[in-house]
């Protein structure tokens, strides 16, 4: 799976657009893998790539952005269908984190099971990052708070325990599964 996640800090990456879909992130013509290694290229393909392949002028082809592991998005983040290939384009382009004021709840759930957190935070704080692009941001999972630099505060969000616990480890479901054999053979023993 991922690395473990518990606390990162880095800068952002803002994409104010509202309404960003999954066919955004991922367009439908990249999801015949079955791999999520190399799909990070084609996170936000049409807006980064020209129909020739060379790189548009759009921020998330910058090295700043490609060493950024905080996504700030536009409101209502990871709309449309339900697709994994959408959290496996983001982690394989770099993301660990994902803020917006709204998360669509296939891609949130979808994220989480696939290393990436998806923080839902509250439209001022989310309207604060939106108006300072790169600023270095802290993301506390095991105290679920996001820490914005200077003024900005400090914020809540919530995300369920199990799921805490699997990006904490870096494990998916079958992984936590696998890690419990041990508890699985003792309870089979005992029964």
């Amino acid at each position: 799976m991922a690395e473990p996640l518990t606390k990162l800090t880095s800068r952002t990456v803002v994409l104010p657009a509202e309404n960003i879909d999954t066919d955004q992130i991922i367009p439908a013509r990249f999801l015949t893998v079955t791999s999520r290694d190399g799909l990070g290229v084609h996170a936000f393909h049409d807006w980064r790539w020209h129909d020739d392949g060379s790189p548009t002028d759009h921020m998330l082809n910058s090295t700043e952005a490609q060493a950024a592991q905080i996504l700030v998005g536009g409101h209502n983040f990871g709309c449309g269908s339900s697709r994994e290939h959408a959290p496996w384009a983001l982690t394989d382009y770099g993301f660990r984190v994902i803020i917006s004021s709204e998360i669509a709840d296939i891609f949130r759930t979808n994220s989480v099971k696939n290393g990436l957190l998806p923080i839902v935070i509250d439209r001022g704080a989310h309207q604060w990052l939106l108006d300072h692009p790169g600023a270095e941001v802290s993301v506390d999972l095991s105290t679920r708070l996001v820490h914005l630099p200077g003024n900005g505060g400090t914020y809540a969000f919530e995300v369920d325990d199990f799921s805490a616990h699997c990006l904490m480890e870096g494990v998916d479901e079958l992984g936590y599964l696998e890690g419990q054999t041990d508890a699985i053979a003792a309870f089979e023993a005992n029964r």
